[in-house]
């Protein structure tokens, strides 16, 4: 059940709220259904850190001139299964769909798409875009670069991003989507622990002194997460960041440090065809290998385990029946919009 300061949004409600404030701020009828979908859904689907949480921050920077809401994005180089676009700082959310469906366009021809997107905006929540490729029957792969905002292994100030990883594939009985920042914790996660005055469960960043700590507000202060595996984490975040800015022709985390705010950001868009396999041969194998994880014993008594995307599901039917989670004070400031 709910705490006291949280309340239940019926989906609809909530996404009419949305879309009349994004109209409110200009954007067209079009744009602003496509914006308070993602970001009602990014919520219904239990990802509250990058749906309506991060709303509000969305209409600053819209306020701020960092998202030009009525740029679109263009064609700048296209070779074989390969392009590249300038998002000309857009909204990230509906040049990232677009960007998809560039590269799902190009898998159907050829097998395979990748578009590489430059000069762009936070695209919320990474897993849409998975979710996106995998509903078209697509394996979908996309990256992002951030500002920097993650301490490399060895160091103790922050030089790299976060810079989140999404892979899906399609599948009958449930879509196999990861969706992972490469951050212990994203800091929308952080944030969501924050608002409930809880400690993090595990270590997620460095205090004041450079030791871990659990305490969600000291980390949102100091702003210096810790990377996932640490030197591993930490080395696969600088390759991402590495391939988003080349193939995009983009700007590294180096650069975009030195913006006023998180913008201009690199990203990667692929679409592959699941192969030569029938529906049934794709399907039986993924879910032996589905089965296989799933069957082990948990290392506490009443917990399984899960495969990516699986609770993802749960989750949307449960916020379906009983109304989205919000924080009152999260609501509030909304309705201020």
């Amino acid at each position: 059940m709910p705490s006291e300061n949280i309340i239940l949004i019926p989906f609809k409600e909530l996404k009419e709220m949305l879309l009349g404030i994004l109209k409110k701020h200009g954007f067209s009828e079009i744009k602003a259904k496509k914006l308070a979908e993602v970001f009602s859904r990014s919520s219904l689907d239990g990802i509250y850190s990058h749906g309506v949480n991060r709303f509000s921050r969305f209409i600053h920077t819209v306020k701020m001139g960092y998202v030009e809401k009525d740029q679109e994005p263009t064609l700048i180089y296209s070779f074989g299964v390969m392009e590249q676009w300038n998002g000309n700082r857009a909204p990230g959310i509906l040049n990232a769909l677009s960007m998809m469906d560039r590269a799902i366009e190009s898998a159907k021809r050829s097998g395979i798409g990748c578009i590489g997107l430059r000069n762009t905006n936070h695209w919320m929540r990474g897993g849409t875009y998975g979710w996106q490729a995998a509903e078209k029957g697509m394996i979908g792969i996309c990256f992002t670069n951030t500002k920097p905002n993650m301490v490399p292994w060895g160091g103790s100030e922050v030089r790299i991003g976060n810079n989140p990883l999404i892979i899906a594939i399609p599948r009958k009985k449930g879509h196999v989507v990861l969706d992972m920042a490469l951050s212990q914790f994203s800091f929308g996660k952080i944030q969501e622990y924050a608002l409930k005055h809880q400690q993090l469960p595990f270590p997620g960043g460095l205090d004041e002194q450079g030791n871990l700590t659990r305490n969600p507000e000291i980390i949102l202060k100091n702003e210096k997460t810790i990377p996932i595996g640490f030197w591993k984490g930490s080395g696969l975040s600088f390759v991402l960041d590495l391939l988003a800015a080349l193939i995009s022709g983009g700007d590294s985390s180096s650069t975009i440090a030195g913006f006023a705010d998180e913008y201009g950001l690199s990203q990667v868009f692929v679409a592959i065809q699941p192969g030569f396999l029938t529906d049934q041969e794709r399907d039986h194998l993924i879910d032996e290998a589905v089965n296989y994880v799933k069957t082990v014993s948990g290392f506490s008594e009443g917990e399984g385990t899960y495969y990516p995307g699986e609770k993802t599901r749960k989750t949307r039917d449960l916020n379906l029946k009983r109304g989205i989670p919000v924080n009152t004070d999260i609501w509030e400031e909304i309705k201020k919009l």
